[in-house]
């Protein structure tokens, strides 16, 4: 099964995907100081995590709760920062960076037809503040959270909220995801997946592989065409 040509739905990720989670330290960096990559790192690193051990646990709280819990985590680990960089950074964290490539990307697969949706941990209300942000609601056919299930990614039922609501098998869905552990949770789903490898990362969950890795989004106008 190839990635790319006869994909009905193009489902993306959101955080680390469409949006650069890095992006929020890196307006700041003076603010924070020399450990503004190691606070960004574990912020992201303890989010995930997070998330992972909630579901695992049955002890679910949204993600944007779990968002300022591994803020404060990251905080206390590189020896605190003052409570008004706290809050810039969640409000940066709200509107974060966009890639470049997102609105040519999207709006291209659009006008091949496909439909087009986001699939992501994040809360309805991080959501909608993220696609505003990046100025991407017209490209969008829908945004789904995992919110309403209360599980987070990789569970089989949160990738079936794109089966569901598009009235798809899984073989029509492109799924696109930078965070590897997504792309296999998506592929053992049945999804075409295609790992958006920003950063040149080693790759891992062998029996679970991407249908195709690349560098950028860029990459999916050509496997559509």
């Amino acid at each position: 099964m190839s990635e790319g040509p006869g994909a009905k739905v193009y489902v993306f990720d959101a955080y680390g995907t469409l949006f650069d989670v890095h992006s929020a330290v890196a307006r700041h960096r003076e603010t924070i100081g020399p450990s503004a990559d190691r606070l960004s790192e574990l912020w992201r690193t303890k989010q995930l995590e997070y998330s992972w051990v909630r579901s695992l646990a049955g002890r679910y709280r949204d993600f944007w709760s779990l968002t300022e819990d591994a803020l404060d985590f990251a905080a206390a680990k590189i020896g605190g920062i003052a409570p008004e960089a706290r809050a810039t950074l969640l409000d940066a964290y709200r509107a974060l960076d966009a890639y470049p490539e997102i609105r040519e990307v999207l709006g291209e697969l659009k006008a091949q037809g496909a439909s087009i949706a986001i699939l992501s941990n994040g809360s309805p209300a991080m959501l909608d503040a993220g696609v505003s942000a990046a100025g991407i609601g017209d490209l969008l056919d829908d945004v789904l959270s995992v919110d309403e299930l209360e599980v987070f990614k990789t569970d089989p039922r949160t990738y079936a909220l794109v089966t569901r609501r598009f009235g798809v098998t899984a073989e029509d869905v492109s799924f696109q995801s930078s965070n590897r552990w997504d792309i296999a949770g998506a592929k053992a789903f049945g999804f075409r997946c295609a790992w958006i490898n920003r950063a040149g990362a080693p790759d891992e969950y062998a029996e679970l592989t991407p249908d195709r890795t690349l560098c950028d989004l860029r990459g999916l106008l050509d496997a559509s065409e």
